[in-house]
């Protein structure tokens, strides 16, 4: 474990002793990333990418990384929780060196997205550093990443599955990190990682540096941190779970039914297209990401799709093309929740309401990062009642109804053109049966009258006479005919039968004495003689007629 010695200069003595008085800390006035202790190389590369003043949860932790101390860390989302371990990180590492299998540090990452940006911070910040950086992730060959691996790693991000498969595989020894860094544990949480997160501490040494951050600390969490924290120093710059004051939300009413809600949506869009430059719009389920994906393109907006079902390439091109402006409109799962760092994203719309109340926490704080403003939108229909309670009890607060609430919903009758096609939620269409079952039912409970198996349309009814009138007469025969017909046919074919086995058997009968009939012509058989042979018979007893011929050959020489 690199020693505390190892970090350069600390803040000024007056700030020193105020970051580092109390567990809970703010940032000073005026205070700059060069007060926090950081390396010139570091610095050098945070002052490149625009950066001056630290966020609160940078100030507060970035210190005691310094320092070696674990940390617990809880910020809401936006507030640059990357940085504050990333900053201390490269400082630290600037002395030592990898070896092959055994990387220095490791990151843990619940999705490949958030890992994907991790390394993206490294090589910004690092880019005066020669560090060996490997991402270990899942849709991505395993023979690059054993690559990167026997170079030796200084910084290893990973997600808990491919990182265990590796393990596994022998191709990955653990035994000299030296930090841990687990990111977005609650949604570790959510994900069912934290089985995978407690085999993994258990194979890093115990003298580790544990970094740990999170947005919400449930009950589980708090218990993992009491049990892989050593004596933590806990950074916490805002409530737990409580969304940013710089974000307007807004619910919305809507009816029940998918398109309603889909036309709901649309007329926001529309409402806010003069201030909207960019939104993420979340939805609970893939399957209702990729109908309102296909239902977007259909009314001409520019949308793309992000959800887990997709190819780690493809998913990677999408959130390329949202960040860098060619889409305006993107639809996703929590997938993109937590951690992504798409600074300018003006609003939010939450197509769904998210099942569990930290999810909106996370959602809405896609926007109005890095002290903007923004707008997030949740649209609600009356079975989404109690998730908003749960919502509003969790941020400590009542969210304002756009135009008024559930009680003015009135549940419609009819959907729009794309409502027939049959979706989650929608209602199942009459098919062609039970059209045809409840059209010939009586009304009195008697028996059902028999149907026309092709019914015409009544617009159709005088074309379908006309063409009726047309057509030539063929009478049919009576059934009593058919049946003589029949019978007729039987006593021909019984005759014929008869007729060809008695030729049969006249054939086969022996000539009588004073037969004076003559052989038939065609008969192949020639009369055998007394030994049972015929008239070409040479001798050969046992075969009959059906000897072979290259033996009577062989008989005759």
């Amino acid at each position: 474990m690199l020693a505390a010695t190892n970090a350069v200069a600390l803040p000024r003595t007056s700030q020193r002793q105020q970051l580092l008085s109390s567990d809970t800390t703010t940032a000073p006035e005026a205070l700059t990333f060069s007060d926090l202790g950081l390396s010139p190389k570091v610095l050098s590369a945070v002052t490149d990418a625009g950066y001056t003043q630290p966020t609160p949860i940078q100030a507060g932790a970035i210190p005691h990384a310094l320092l070696g101390k674990d940390i617990l860390g809880i910020a809401q989302t936006g507030t640059g929780k990357t940085a504050s371990f990333v900053l201390p990180m490269l400082t630290r590492l600037e002395n030592g060196r990898a070896r092959a299998r055994m990387p220095r540090t490791l990151i843990l990452e619940p999705t490949r997205e958030l890992a994907a940006q991790v390394e993206e911070n490294f090589i910004r910040y690092g880019k005066n550093h020669k560090l060996n950086i490997a991402l270990l992730i899942g849709g991505v060959s395993f023979d690059e990443q054993n690559k990167k691996l026997e170079r030796g790693v200084d910084v290893l991000i990973a997600t808990p599955g491919r990182l265990l498969d590796h393990r596994e595989r022998g191709k990955l020894l653990l035994n000299g990190v030296e930090i841990l860094v687990i990111d977005e544990a609650d949604r570790m949480l959510d994900m069912g990682f934290i089985p995978d997160i407690e085999r993994i501490c258990e194979m890093i040494p115990f003298t580790r540096q544990t970094l740990f951050f999170s947005a919400t600390m449930p009950p589980e969490i708090t218990k993992l941190t009491e049990k892989f924290l050593h004596a933590p120093v806990r950074v916490e710059v805002s409530k737990a779970a409580s969304a940013a004051t710089n974000i307007i939300q807004r619910l919305v009413k809507s009816g029940s039914k998918p398109w309603d809600k889909r036309e709901t949506l649309r007329n926001l869009m529309k409402a806010e297209d003069a201030e909207l430059k960019n939104a993420i719009i979340f939805c609970n389920r893939k399957i209702e990401v990729s109908e309102l994906f296909r239902s977007l393109l259909k009314y001409d907006f520019d949308a793309g799709a992000l959800h887990g079902d997709m190819d780690q390439r493809a998913r990677m091109q999408m959130l390329a093309n949202f960040r860098d402006g060619k889409l305006r409109y993107l639809v996703a799962s929590d997938v993109a929740a937590r951690g992504l760092d798409i600074p300018d994203v003006s609003h939010v719309f939450n197509y769904d309401v998210p099942i569990h109340a930290e999810d909106y926490v996370h959602r809405i704080g896609r926007t109005g990062r890095a002290g903007r403003s923004g707008k997030s939108f949740t649209i609600a229909t009356k079975s989404d009642t109690k998730y908003i309670d749960a919502i509003e009890r969790l941020i400590g607060n009542k969210i304002e109804w756009h135009d008024g609430d559930l009680s003015t919903v009135v549940a419609s009758e009819g959907g729009e053109d794309e409502a027939p096609r049959r979706g989650r939620g929608a209602p199942r269409r009459a098919g062609r049966k039970d059209e045809d079952r409840k059209s010939h039912e009586r009304k009195d409970g008697g028996e059902r009258k028999p149907r026309e198996r092709h019914a015409k349309r009544s617009d159709d009814a005088p074309v379908a006479e006309a063409a009726r009138e047309e057509q030539p007469v063929v009478a049919e025969a009576p059934v009593a005919d058919i049946g003589e017909r029949h019978q007729r046919k039987e006593a021909i074919r019984s005759e014929n039968s008869e007729r060809k086995v008695s030729d049969r058997n006249n054939e086969n009968r022996a000539p009588e004495r004073g037969d004076t009939r003559p052989q038939r012509a065609n008969n192949s058989r020639p009369a055998r003689n007394a030994r049972g042979g015929g008239e070409d018979n040479d001798g050969t007893v046992g075969f009959g007629d059906d000897m072979p011929a290259f033996m009577k050959i062989v008989a005759k020489v």
